[in-house]
């Protein structure tokens, strides 16, 4: 990304802003404070009714896609139309990609992106300065940027996560990894599946983990003995992956146990209803109290009052999985104790009684022992909380980090951490 003229990465994003996606955010205003000018192409605009701060932030132009196919059929068609007489051959070939990739999944979308795709490159990449497109999750938005590349010749990348990789047809991720300039993803699982898939695909993989802005995550707690009621704190999606009947099953044995604690659980999604509902037959109304989706220093205040984090990591049926939630990174630099599942990359950050105690996925009476060993047993608990902030602030620094990735988007290898 080097040119006489500063160069624009373009953007590409599922949504923006989004709540849940601070990661995102959080890299682009870095990006920004390194000399970055980025410009955001979202395929959705906004959901929820606010935003965390650092999004006030960000100086990026935001350009918002047609969502749909229906309703703004005539502006697709019109830019595509316009596209196609203009680059009859590229827009032929971006055609019959589109018709490789509807054969093997059957899903209209890939027409959409297709659609979404020329609208970008015929209104909106005009005299942007974009020289490089860069997208976010390896599914709808590497789409569009693949197809965006095809119809502009411009090269593209894209930074893989969870869901996206793991939920998608193999055969599309690694035709996207063989015309991709390069991938990033945010865990070493994540890196070696994704070789693995790539075969003999040579496009680099790395490996750059998300990170935290330790700034906002630093409260240095003195390592006083927690006193009860025990207070235990999640956040999370509420999805399958997450694992949340875990958490809330072992929060139901330790008050069998007689142990007494207060669960706040922060979040929304899908479950709720399923959430709320088991909630109220496992008789924990009094004791789990749920908040919904919570602006950034909301939650922080609740990092500050717990005693304990617990989130149930599982595969879904459907094969989602978390890589490494930010959360866990939160927790720990806030001098917040985990208890985790040993799915997917969260063994990558907590350590079985190193950095903190792992259980198996969907356990109850494995998590209830760890939350209780956790909250009661004061040698381990000091040791596990100054490992963890320890390693959180050796290797999940964000902006440390973020010269990784600019190191990658300038042309060069960015360093592999350990």
């Amino acid at each position: 990304m080097t040119s006489l003229r500063r160069p624009v990465l373009g953007m590409i994003l599922k949504g923006y802003p989004r709540i849940s996606e601070t990661f995102i955010s959080n890299e682009i205003l870095l990006l920004e404070r390194l000399g970055f000018t980025i410009h955001i192409f979202s395929m959705r605009k906004p959901r929820e009714s606010f935003v965390h701060d650092s999004i006030r932030s960000i100086r990026a132009r935001v350009d918002y896609l047609p969502e749909t196919l229906l309703k703004p059929l005539p502006r697709l068609l019109f830019h595509n139309l316009q596209l196609a007489a203009l680059k009859p051959g590229p827009y032929a070939a971006a055609l019959k990609t589109a018709a490789r990739r509807f054969a093997r999944t059957r899903k209209s979308a890939t027409l959409k992106h297709l659609f979404q795709a020329g609208y970008l490159v015929r209104h909106l990449l005009p005299k942007s300065g974009v020289t490089h497109l860069h997208a976010h999750f390896a599914h709808s938005p590497t789409s569009v940027a693949m197809f965006s590349s095809a119809l502009s010749s411009l090269p593209f990348s894209f930074t893989a996560h969870a869901k996206d990789i793991y939920t998608s047809h193999p055969e599309q991720i690694q035709e996207k990894m063989a015309l991709a300039r390069f991938v990033v993803t945010c865990t070493g699982y994540n890196r070696e599946y994704l070789k693995k898939l790539a075969g003999r695909v040579d496009t680099p993989v790395h490996r750059i983990y998300h990170g935290i802005d330790l700034s906002l995550f630093s409260e240095k707690r003195p390592l006083s003995d927690p006193v009860t009621p025990y207070r235990i704190l999640t956040i999370a999606r509420l999805t399958p992956k997450k694992g949340i009947p875990t958490i809330l099953e072992g929060i139901a044995i330790l008050k069998r146990r007689g142990v007494k604690v207060r669960h706040t659980l922060i979040g929304d999604g899908d479950d709720r209803r399923a959430t709320l509902a088991l909630i109220q037959r496992l008789g924990l109304t009094e004791v789990t109290q749920w908040l919904g989706t919570q602006p950034h220093h909301v939650v922080i205040g609740h990092y500050r009052k717990a005693h304990l984090f617990a989130l149930g990591c599982e595969v879904a049926a459907n094969g989602d999985r978390d890589g490494i939630p930010n959360v866990f990174v939160e927790s720990m630099a806030m001098g917040v104790p985990v208890v985790a599942t040993g799915v997917s990359a969260i063994p990558e950050l907590v350590r079985h009684e190193n950095t903190g105690l792992l259980v198996p996925p969907g356990n109850p009476e494995k998590m209830a022992d760890a939350m209780q060993r956790l909250l009661m047993d004061t040698d381990l608990r000091r040791r596990i909380v100054a490992a963890a902030r320890k390693r959180v602030e050796r290797h999940f620094n964000n902006r440390h980090l973020i010269g990784d990735l600019a190191a990658i988007f300038r042309g060069k290898a960015g360093r592999q951490s350990p």
